[in-house]
């Protein structure tokens, strides 16, 4: 879950130095920026619970075995499955941060004045 984080806000600051790209070439920029991370993190993890596993008692390998399932899924989705799905919710909206025109609505209806950028 924290890996599909950091892939969605490093999409929200490459939509805004990328204005001009596509949609799937921003999420695809980002997501090739964040995966050496990705896969440092997820294989620290991974050695770490696989150790864990190895060495541990019979209490702990069912509870280290479940999470090196669930360090695996964790990165097959945050590589494979978030930014697919990212790109098939987005078609008709802006990626990154809303801007003013976009938020007029909501603000309308809650009553909040919009300000400009000082």
């Amino acid at each position: 879950m924290n890996d599909t984080v950091i892939v969605f806000d490093r999409i929200r600051e490459d939509s805004r130095t990328l204005r001009g790209k596509t949609k799937a070439e921003i999420i695809n920029k980002a997501v090739n920026e964040t995966l050496p991370r990705t896969i440092m993190t997820s294989l620290t993890v991974f050695l770490t619970i696989l150790i864990l596993f190895l060495v541990g008692g019979e209490v702990t390998k069912g509870f280290a075995f479940a999470m090196l399932i669930g360090v695996i899924t964790g990165t097959y989705s945050s590589i494979f499955v978030a930014a697919p799905i990212l790109i098939d919710m987005a078609r008709k909206k802006p990626l990154g941060a809303a801007d003013a025109d976009s938020l007029k609505p909501v603000l309308k209806k809650q009553n909040v004045a919009l300000k400009p950028n000082a």
